[in-house]
């Protein structure tokens, strides 16, 4: 048997703005006299125009400019697309949905940089996907430095709060149905026989009847906990996959052309015919190979299939600092030093003191700040004691970034898209934050107001009634 291998290039593919030049800036619209501009119809004091007021949305044309080139059609503006990046986030929706709704909501497009109201979506959903890919994980992260650049602003976070930070880990579930031996296998066949016939490719059986068969009859016989006719089915199913798998690849022996189009399809199903029930590293997933089976000891999930995510909160408030994702299952311990980096390089302050649980024993951090692990005792001041036990307050955090967020499930596509996702919902969380601190004032100062008026009339009212 032929072991097929995906080409490797020499560099991953970068979107570095061949077909568009840098972002074009928002009209001011200072010469329009016959519309009302929406500073006129919106109100001042809402929490999104004062947020709008506070994101320092000339860094990302400074940070984006490098991923664009001065030659082709202008591109969008920078604040739209990291406006609409931020909304979704926070409001947990997809691209379509934000972009639908941006249509209809007037401080939506006030924080996105538009003065007057808009009727029509500025954008096709679709655009903020290729967004992303020319942004990339890396370019992402200003988002990220952005939101704790705010909450520090408006005092939802104190800058002495960066140096105690509590770290741990948890699974983003990626976008996949429930992998199963035989819907891997009757998946893996028909995509075969759909893209030999999109190349022209004469196929001896496409045994798509006989295998959609063997695949319901496996379900069933698994529900009925009939093992041995399951394995049965199992079998054939993998049989009819195999006669597919050998029939392309000897259609294609010899073209070069068709052999690179079918090289990385051809891979994953021999990787797939390949793997045992015991293998470490098996495919999950055909539409994403880099998906892995972790166990994080839940008895509602004993197993979940995604990437591991290290989380980095401060202590106090939960601001989120890093949000990094790993390639494959990796021992928690030996996560810490990576997520401390990027926690570093996001709030540019090293942390002194980490609190993390005890399955971090073992682990790589070799910086100058001191690791406290759950269960500790001795040798803790009283300031470090009260510290180590609200380390357990980040696994709220993590449950508002998973139910609130978007860290549930994962959209997007590929390793890069489980590091975009992360950061992202990152940066969601943290302008929660700031969005509720700044409505908390408000209405601090809508009350105050309503009893100094009060006051005033109780005032002018006594000398009536004497």
């Amino acid at each position: 048997m032929k072991y097929w291998k995906m080409p490797v290039s020499a560099a991953p593919p970068t979107f570095s703005g061949v077909f568009a030049m840098r972002p074009t800036r928002t009209a001011s619209g200072k010469v329009d006299l016959f519309r009302e501009r929406l500073e006129a119809i919106i109100d001042p004091h809402h929490a999104l125009v004062r947020l709008a007021r506070l994101v320092p949305w000339s860094r990302f044309d400074d940070a984006f400019g490098r991923f664009y080139r001065p030659i082709g059609r202008p591109a969008k503006p920078t604040r739209l697309m990291v406006g609409l990046h931020y909304l979704k986030h926070v409001h947990d929706l997809s691209d379509e949905e934000v972009v639908a709704r941006w249509v209809e909501n007037p401080y939506w497009q006030f924080f996105c940089g538009f003065d007057f109201f808009q009727h029509e979506a500025p954008i096709d959903a679709s655009t903020m996907t290729r967004w992303r890919k020319r942004i990339g994980p890396a370019g992402l992260e200003e988002m990220l430095k952005a939101s704790v650049g705010v909450a520090l602003d408006t005092g939802v976070a104190k800058p002495g709060s960066l140096e105690r930070v509590s770290v741990d880990t948890t699974v983003q579930p990626k976008a996949i149905a429930h992998p199963t031996d035989s819907r891997l296998y009757w998946k893996a066949l028909q995509t075969l026989v759909r893209q030999a016939k999109r190349h022209g490719i004469a196929l001896r059986q496409s045994h798509t009847r006989l295998a959609k068969a063997a695949m319901v009859r496996a379900g069933r016989h698994a529900h009925a906990r009939q093992f041995r006719r399951m394995r049965r089915a199992l079998k054939q199913l993998r049989t009819y996959l195999g006669r597919v798998f050998r029939d392309v690849g000897r259609k294609i022996a010899g073209n070069t052309a068709l052999e690179s189009k079918f090289a990385r399809l051809l891979g994953l199903v021999e990787r797939l015919m390949a793997q045992k029930p015991k293998d470490k590293d098996k495919l999950y997933a055909l539409h994403a190979p880099e998906v892995v089976c972790i166990a994080k000891g839940k008895a509602r999930t004993p197993y979940e299939f995604g990437a591991k995510i290290g989380i980095a909160v401060t202590n106090r408030e939960g601001l989120v600092l890093a949000a990094k994702a790993f390639t494959g299952n990796p021992y928690d311990g030996h996560t810490l030093a990576a997520t401390l980096d990027q926690a570093r390089s996001v709030s540019g302050v090293a942390a002194e003191r980490i609190y993390v649980d005890r399955g971090y024993r073992g682990h790589d951090y070799v910086g100058a700040g001191q690791v406290m692990i759950a269960g500790r005792r001795r040798g803790l001041s009283a300031t470090m004691r009260r510290e180590l036990r609200r380390r357990s307050a980040i696994e709220a955090t993590i449950g508002h970034m998973k139910t609130d967020g978007r860290l549930d499930r994962n959209f997007l596509l590929g390793q890069a898209g489980d590091a975009i996702n992360a950061l992202l919902t990152a940066a969601g969380h943290n302008l929660r934050l700031v969005l509720a601190a700044l409505a908390l004032w408000l209405a601090f100062i809508l009350a105050a107001f309503a009893k100094a008026n009060t006051s005033a009339r109780l005032l002018q009212a006594e000398p009536s009634m004497t």
